[in-house]
């Protein structure tokens, strides 16, 4: 006598198995989404849309705000490439010791009343004069 289901035990694991993969990514994908946006990119965006993002771009020289206590800075960021307009940006945790008029800046956090203004909860700076490989030439 032959047995019956061996076979089936193993493709219902497989289902299972799959449906459960593939439910977790999913769900994954649809709860944590971010936008990772530049600033006339979240400027042209349909308000509905607008949530939790991160955005880079340059702050401008104008409007720098530092809070009291030395934890937390308002400022407008800027397009790196386009003139299309700013964003006003709230952050309140601790600010680092390279932010400035005129440096990348990479905020994470969400849009409140609207496209211009946006709560950040991080706040990461670019310096790339650190960084950036010295010119090596003339050197044997």
């Amino acid at each position: 006598m032959a047995k019956k289901g061996g076979k089936g035990v193993y493709i219902a694991a497989l289902v299972l198995f799959l449906g459960g993969l593939g439910y977790l990514i999913y769900s994954g994908i649809s709860q944590d989404s971010v936008y990772f946006l530049n600033v006339s990119e979240a400027l042209a965006m349909d308000e509905s849309k607008l949530g939790q993002a991160r955005l880079f771009g340059r702050v401008a020289p104008q409007n720098i705000v530092s809070k009291e206590g030395g934890l937390g800075v308002a400022f407008d960021l800027a397009d790196q490439k386009e003139a299309v307009g700013t964003i006003r940006v709230d952050y309140s945790g601790a600010v680092p010791d390279t932010f400035k008029e005129g440096v990348e800046v990479i905020v994470e956090g969400n849009f409140v009343n609207g496209r211009n203004n946006f709560r950040a909860t991080s706040l990461i700076t670019k310096c790339p004069s650190k960084y950036e490989k010295k010119n090596r030439e003339g050197q044997s």
